[in-house]
């Protein structure tokens, strides 16, 4: 993984600028056992840490997913879009949330004069651990909505499924490519159990942040679902 050589006083006051938290920088080992992963704690404000993820896992409901039926996100002519059209200024603070994340998550931004649009940046990448220019960024939601979906907002009112598609608490940004490789339709299903970050390091982390999500939206989740994510928390330093 490439890091920039600040020293830890640095790096925690980008992070705590970049709107995210900054633990240690402990390391486990890679999936093949050979090279170890640095952890990468960066998470938006709000996340559970380890134990309470834990705890928050313990109180959801099991139960199969959902159907598919119904899902929709395209807004374009007269399209259903369940979950609203993208990207919402939910928060009401003037900005979009897809700038708000790019602003949050991004090093050397750049904006549009007097705008909130980002135009330029560099993400280190949470799921690969590569450096990424902004223009091949995608905003991921960590729970995604075709999760969301299956797991209990199908039950909810539009209202609620907008409120939620714009949650920066489940928003960060990633590499595109990565991203559009997971989408909706992965084999099987599109949980935790089908599908971790390439980057081990970060395990930890996506759990800790699937697992507030979807507690603090009351969302179901399946047996396997949930023996994932123990396991990535069983990655947290200690």
């Amino acid at each position: 993984m490439t890091r920039a050589r600040v020293g830890i006083g640095g790096v925690r006051a980008l992070l705590v600028s970049l709107g995210l938290v900054a633990l240690s920088g402990c390391a486990i080992p890679s999936a093949t056992g050979t090279t170890p992963m640095p952890v990468d704690e960066r998470v938006p404000v709000g996340t559970l840490d380890m134990a309470a993820a834990r705890t928050a896992l313990d109180g959801l409901t099991v139960a199969v997913p959902g159907r598919m039926g119904g899902y929709e996100r395209d807004c374009d002519k007269g399209a259903q879009c369940v979950f609203g059209r993208p990207w919402q200024d939910t928060d009401g603070d003037g900005c979009d949330q897809r700038s708000q994340v790019l602003a949050r998550d991004l090093v050397d931004v750049e904006r549009k004069p007097g705008r909130c649009a980002v135009t330029a940046g560099t993400l280190h990448d949470p799921y690969t651990g590569k450096t990424v220019d902004r223009a091949k960024v995608q905003i991921e939601h960590v729970v995604p909505l075709a999760e969301m979906w299956r797991s209990g907002a199908a039950k909810w009112p539009i209202a609620d499924r907008v409120t939620a598609a714009n949650d920066l608490g489940n928003l960060i940004a990633v590499d595109g490519k990565t991203n559009q490789s997971r989408g909706d339709k992965i084999p099987g299903g599109i949980g935790a159990q089908h599908w971790l970050p390439p980057n081990t390091g970060y395990h930890c982390s996506f759990a800790r942040i699937y697992a507030t999500v979807k507690g603090r939206y009351k969302l179901t989740v399946t047996a396997p679902e949930r023996a994932e994510l123990i396991k990535a928390l069983e990655t947290c330093p200690a």
